[in-house]
């Protein structure tokens, strides 16, 4: 009896490292963190006329966690916002180099640092860790939105490193079916407003009867004012009336 794909690759060792390639052209190591990364709450961000935005699912079922400490959107400057699908604990790390990337470049060169900046240097850390051995690959998709100068930007990077600009995404469960809602009901005329009432829509879609605007959190940033805003819950709804 011929042993199944998966257990040939078990038993010769494909799977223990980020450093060896499978038979098939595939370092194992990394699909597993991007099944990882579909199990995640699904994060939706867009880019609209007036501005860009992130709806996550922070998937809060336990009453006693206190909603605020469980935020799934960063904030990485003040014109730039991120957020994650996967293992939270290395989207935070993430998190936190691209911080620390932005307050370089502030001190560095007296100006905000350019999205496209932070998200390389991130997929560039990413792809560190499918290429050496001794650590695992990090098991999160980062998205990353904000304004450079005038211009509205989304960018989000996988597991392996590699990133792209969208004018919309989604990162997290039931991904692929969002993207496919957007391919067919985003324009790119949409406000901010209008943007925050398609994901709704598009979360209620999906969900069906466990939707719940609890479990949601908005954060964007205007080209005006070039400042994050958040909201959270109700408080959503009522933002878009």
């Amino acid at each position: 009896m011929d042993m199944p794909m998966d257990l040939q690759h078990q038993a010769m060792g494909y799977d223990r490292t980020a450093t060896m390639f499978s038979p098939e052209g595939t370092i194992l190591q990394v699909e597993y963190a991007t099944k990882t990364v579909r199990l995640g709450p699904v994060s939706i961000g867009m880019v609209c006329t007036d501005g860009v935005l992130i709806i996550a699912d922070k998937r809060i079922k336990d009453k006693l966690i206190v909603s605020k400490s469980a935020n799934k959107i960063f904030e990485i400057d003040s014109h730039i916002i991120a957020s994650a699908a996967g293992i939270v604990s290395d989207a935070r790390i993430l998190a936190e180099r691209a911080q620390l990337v932005a307050q370089q470049h502030r001190i560095t060169y007296d100006s905000p640092v350019e999205p496209e900046l932070i998200i390389k240097e991130i997929a560039n850390i990413k792809q560190y860790f499918t290429q050496y051995g001794g650590a695992r690959p990090f098991g999160v998709a980062l998205m990353i939105a904000g304004i450079n100068d005038k211009k509205t930007e989304l960018y989000v990077s996988d597991v392996t490193g590699n990133y792209s600009s969208y004018y919309a995404n989604a990162i997290g469960e039931n991904d692929e079916k969002v993207k496919e809602i957007l391919r067919e009901k985003y324009k790119k005329d949409l406000t901010i407003k209008k943007g925050v009432k398609l994901i709704l829509d598009i979360f209620e879609e999906i969900q069906g009867k466990k939707f719940e605007t609890d479990n949601l959190e908005l954060a964007y940033i205007e080209t005006s004012d070039k400042k994050l805003k958040r909201l959270e819950g109700e408080k959503i709804k009522e933002f878009i009336k």
